[in-house]
């Protein structure tokens, strides 16, 4: 396989105060309309956005580069891309690259739509005629037809977004290059620029692609590589390093929801919630939670008296208020006898969840028998599902297609087909 990409050593820092010799001429320019006289050389602090960087990437190869915010993950992107220079270190790229990292990159604003798909194609190095035979699916791709021969300054962000990832695609790169970007977009158009750049990878293609919808990393990406504070904390197979990267959160408050100090709870008080966690079934906090994943919702409470024949539960409704589900433990003839003065916890397995793709708000109660008296109730909490491929098709499914989805065998003929 032929090798696409070496970096070796790669680092890349920057002067926090001093005047910066390797900002755009955009950035240059807006800098110095904005602090024409000031030369900002009162603080010399060095920050390193990269630290030893060494990794290569094959033909074909779709790797998911992930990360927390500031890891240096877009300024990967910039240095591969030759948009800002490495402070020390080599990057070998063979062919040429195309590369969306915000809104528009590279457009013109006073030129229209059409012109900005030419000027692009030229930055490319490619000849008009090559331009000319990939203009209609550019135009058809982005959807904006109408507006092809409109200014690109009256686009909108959404159109903006659209002809840039439909030029970076479509004018044969040998290296597309993807930052977040794809967030802007809605769910329809992330699909179709993810079916872009599989069809990328089955020509030979090398992609890399940041995003931290992990779902779409995980189906999209062969190779996952994650950044941590400047350097590669992991490089390997893309399940392998979401699993590890998701570990990393274990013990931050990001994978449940403090509840002791909601206000405008009801009921008497002898017993409150303290805190909702949402763990995996071998007790790991979740990062995120995906459609069909296996989830243990941990209701930590405080009681003030020892309690009896209490009763434990939630009601989920959508983001719009709808009711979906009333879930309490009594349904299931489990009875809780006694609770004893002081901290405590009641688990709620769920062995697959599944929730479409999107934010649900729970509405937490703990009463006696029959509803009364009511001890806790109506503590808000919040639940967000991730996209995930719960039929193992290639496809995944998002809310277009409603709040939940059943587990499901398909047959033809007496064949199974997959779901």
């Amino acid at each position: 396989m032929t090798r696409q990409i070496e970096v070796q050593s790669l680092c890349k820092s920057y002067q926090i105060g001093k005047l910066q010799h390797d900002l755009s001429l955009r950035e240059q320019l807006v800098d110095f309309v904005k602090n024409p006289f000031s030369q900002k050389r009162e603080k010399d602090e060095t920050i390193w956005a990269l630290k030893d960087v060494s990794f290569h990437a094959d033909e074909g190869e779709v790797i998911g580069i992930i990360g927390r915010n500031g890891a240096g993950k877009s300024t990967l992107l910039k240095v591969l891309s030759r948009i800002t220079h490495p402070t020390s270190g080599d990057v070998n790229v063979k062919g040429r690259i195309a590369a969306l990292l915000e809104v528009g990159t590279g457009f013109h604003d006073e030129l229209t739509g059409r012109e900005n798909v030419y000027l692009n194609g030229s930055i490319l190095g490619m000849k008009k005629f090559e331009i000319d035979q990939h203009f209609d699916a550019i135009v058809e791709f982005s959807g904006v037809e109408q507006f092809i021969d409109t200014p690109i300054k009256r686009y909108s962000s959404g159109m903006r977004l659209r002809l840039g990832f439909a030029v970076a695609a479509h004018l044969d790169p040998d290296v597309l290059v993807v930052d977040e970007v794809l967030a802007v977009g809605d769910a329809s158009f992330q699909k179709k620029c993810i079916k872009a750049m599989d069809g990328l990878r089955s020509s030979g293609r090398t992609v890399f692609f940041v995003s931290h919808n992990l779902a779409a990393v995980e189906n999209l990406c062969s190779r996952g590589i994650w950044i941590d504070a400047g350097k590669i904390r992991m490089d390997g197979g893309a399940k392998e390093v979401i699993a590890s990267y998701m570990a990393s959160f274990s013990g931050e408050q990001v994978s449940g929801t403090d509840l002791s100090t909601k206000t405008n709870r009801l009921g008497s008080g002898e017993i409150r919630y303290t805190k909702l966690e949402y763990l995996s079934l071998d007790g790991m906090p979740y990062a995120i939670i995906r459609s069909g994943d296996a989830l243990v919702l941990r209701f930590h409470y405080h009681a003030a008296a020892s309690l009896h024949e209490l009763s434990f539960g939630f009601r989920l409704f959508s983001e719009m208020g709808t009711l979906i589900t009333e879930c309490g433990h009594w349904m299931h003839g489990f009875r809780i006898s006694k609770v004893d003065p002081g901290d405590g916890y009641i688990d709620l397995e769920i062995e697959s969840l599944t929730l479409l793709p999107g934010r649900y708000h729970l509405s937490l109660w703990i009463t006696a028998p029959g509803g009364r008296p009511v001890y806790d109730g109506d503590v808000q909490a919040s639940l967000e599902i991730e996209a995930s491929d719960v039929y193992r098709s290639g496809r995944m499914i998002d809310n277009r297609y409603g709040f939940v989805y059943f587990p499901q065998r398909w047959k033809v003929g007496g064949s199974v087909v997959s779901g």
